[in-house]
């Protein structure tokens, strides 16, 4: 009895951060797109690479370049009024090592070398020289370092988008926690008072869809008195909505493996103990 109610409870508690989860990377999801988050994430990296804030000179040269940005020449300049989805969200490297350089020299007659110390920023300046002579004057090599220069860039700003999505995550995660009153603790006091109202969990939803909630607010979450009571129980409440929120950093993949795993558990049972058998020509004890 006391194996099946820990059981339980854990298929509940996995069950309803999983479906959290999955709601908070949905909604997340929504935002980046509706926002273009990454497409002004990226746009401000490449501002701050080539020292362009306002996006008047070599980044707006480089994002007026068909390989970068295929819609750019047909909207007009980017420091305008235009709309977000003509900004990329994603530059091939390569493209982007020749996009600079082409955005380099105005005319083929002008040296690789003299368009580069022409350049009025003196930190882009001297980045694009030491990659020149690193190269050795060969193109396909200063190129294939600009593309390295890129790459190395673009690592950094994936940890930023990283870590603003996880905070981003946490704060949704939080907001839906306190309006849907998921409270940990009093899940899983609940939960644990009560297993059955877990058994009707029978696998991992495979997408958010209409039985995945419904399977949801059969758990014991939801508000039943509000406002609440700002009292020591409330204190334990906020506590329980931090833990809630706090799970779904773990995201939506991790706790439905988890509660598969569970559920196939629950399914198999307890295994008999295996007897085994005496050695061969020995005699049986009594």
């Amino acid at each position: 009895m006391f194996g099946s109610t820990v059981l339980e409870v854990a298929i509940g508690l996995t069950f309803c951060y999983g479906t959290l989860a999955l709601v908070v990377s949905t909604l997340q999801e929504a935002l980046a797109a509706a926002f273009s988050l990454r497409a002004n994430m990226l746009l401000d990296a490449v501002k701050r690479m080539l020292d362009d804030p306002r996006c008047e000179a070599l980044a707006q040269s480089l994002y007026d370049h068909p390989l970068v940005n295929p819609h750019g020449g047909a909207h007009g300049k980017l420091r305008g009024r235009r709309p977000l989805a003509v900004r990329p969200s994603y530059i091939e490297p390569a493209h982007f090592a020749i996009a600079l350089l082409e955005s380099l020299r105005s005319s083929p007659s002008i040296p690789l070398q003299a368009a580069i110390e022409a350049l009025p920023d003196e930190q882009v300046k001297r980045v694009l020289l030491a990659l020149y002579r690193q190269a050795g004057g060969d193109l396909q090599r200063f190129q294939d370092g600009i593309a390295g220069w890129f790459n190395s860039a673009m690592e950094r700003l994936s940890g930023v988008y990283k870590r603003r999505q996880l905070l981003i995550s946490f704060l949704l995660a939080l907001l839906l926690t306190i309006l849907l009153n998921i409270d940990s603790i009093h899940l899983f006091q609940t939960l644990w008072q009560s297993p059955a109202l877990a058994a009707q969990i029978k696998a991992a939803p495979a997408a958010l869809d209409g039985e995945a909630l419904r399977q949801l607010w059969a758990l014991p979450i939801g508000w039943s008195t509000f406002p609440p009571t700002f009292d020591s129980a409330f204190a334990l409440q906020v506590a329980g909505w931090l833990i809630t929120a706090g799970t779904t950093l773990f995201g939506a993949p991790f706790w439905f493996d988890l509660l598969q795993r569970a559920v196939q558990l629950r399914s198999t049972g307890a295994k008999p103990q295996a007897v085994r058998s005496a050695p061969e020509g020995a005699a049986a004890q009594p």
